[in-house]
C-alpha cells in the first residue's frame, strides 16, 4: 500500500465521502485518483469491524482513503488513531488535540494528518478545544498562526476548518488562508461546501498561495436515497479545480 497520497504532489485533491467500496471505485475513477475516499469510524461498533472493512476501500483505490471521525466526533479521536496505525492510510481525520496520538502511533511522517479546528466570529482566531474533553469545557481561542505552530509541533500536516457552513465564515477564512500559505502549511475547508460556493472556497485558498489544499465535500453531494457519493457531482467538482489551478 502507497503511504505517501497520490495526489499529494498535486494542489488541490478533493476529500468526498465513499458509501461502500463500489461507490469509493466510482469516486477515484470520476476524479481520475486526485481524491480521497473518506470512510468514518463512528460507523462501525468496533475497530476489529472496521479495519476489515476499510482494508477492502485501500485495495480498491491504492490506499487513497482517509480514516474519518464522523461529523467531527471528539469522542471518535482514539479510535481514529487505533484503526490508523494498523490501515497506515494516506490520510487521517483529527481533532486538534489527538493530532500527535495519531503521529506517534503511526510511526511515520507520510500520512497526512489534519487537525481539527473550529471558526471563533474573530477574524485571525480559531478554536483548538476539539477533542474529547476539551469541546466539552469551552471554546479556547488561539491566533491561527499559534495553531498552525502547535500542529507542526505535534506532526501535523494540514489544518481542517470545520464547521465553515460554506461562506458563512469568509473572512475568517480568507485570514486562515492566507495563514497557511505564510506559514507553508495545507489546509482543509470543510463544512457547507457544495457545488455552488465550491469554487469560490477553492479559489480562496488558491489566490491566498496556500500550496496544498484539500476540500471536503460531504452531505451536499450524497444521494438521499441510496446515501452514495455521486460520482457525476465528484467529476463535476474536479472540472472546477482544473479550472481554478490550471
Amino acid at each position: 500500500m502507497k503511504l505517501t497520497p497520490n495526489y499529494y504532489k498535486d494542489r488541490v485533491a478533493l476529500n468526498v465521502l465513499a458509501g461502500s467500496v463500489d461507490n469509493a471505485k466510482d469516486i477515484y475513477q470520476a476524479a481520475e485518483g486526485h481524491v480521497i475516499c473518506g470512510v468514518l469510524t463512528k460507523n462501525y461498533p468496533d475497530n476489529r469491524t472496521c479495519v476489515t472493512d476499510m482494508k477492502k476501500y485501500q485495495t480498491a483505490v491504492d490506499n487513497a482513503i482517509s480514516v474519518g471521525l464522523g461529523a467531527g466526533d471528539p469522542n471518535q479521536s482514539l479510535m481514529v488513531s487505533e484503526v490508523s496505525k494498523i490501515l497506515q492510510p494516506q490520510h487521517v481525520n483529527q481533532v486538534f488535540t489527538g493530532v500527535a496520538q495519531s503521529r506517534t502511533m503511526l510511526g511515520q511522517s507520510e500520512t497526512v494528518v489534519n487537525g481539527l479546528v473550529s471558526p471563533t466570529g474573530k477574524v485571525g482566531y480559531v478554536n483548538i478545544a476539539t477533542g474529547p474533553f476539551s469541546s466539552q469545557v469551552k471554546t479556547a481561542e488561539v491566533p491561527i498562526v499559534a495553531a498552525i505552530a502547535m500542529l507542526k509541533d505535534m506532526g501535523g500536516s494540514s489544518i481542517k476548518y470545520f464547521p465553515m457552513k460554506g461562506l458563512k465564515h469568509k473572512d475568517e477564512y480568507m485570514y486562515l488562508a492566507k495563514a497557511c500559505a505564510a506559514n507553508d502549511f495545507s489546509l482543509e475547508p470543510t463544512g457547507g461546501i457544495d457545488l455552488e460556493n465550491f469554487q469560490t472556497i477553492l479559489e480562496i485558498a488558491v489566490e491566498a498561495g496556500v500550496k496544498k489544499i484539500i476540500p471536503h465535500v460531504y452531505s451536499s453531494i450524497i444521494d438521499k436515497d441510496t446515501g452514495l457519493t455521486k460520482p457525476a457531482d465528484v467529476a463535476k467538482l474536479f472540472v472546477m479545480i482544473k479550472t481554478v489551478v490550471d
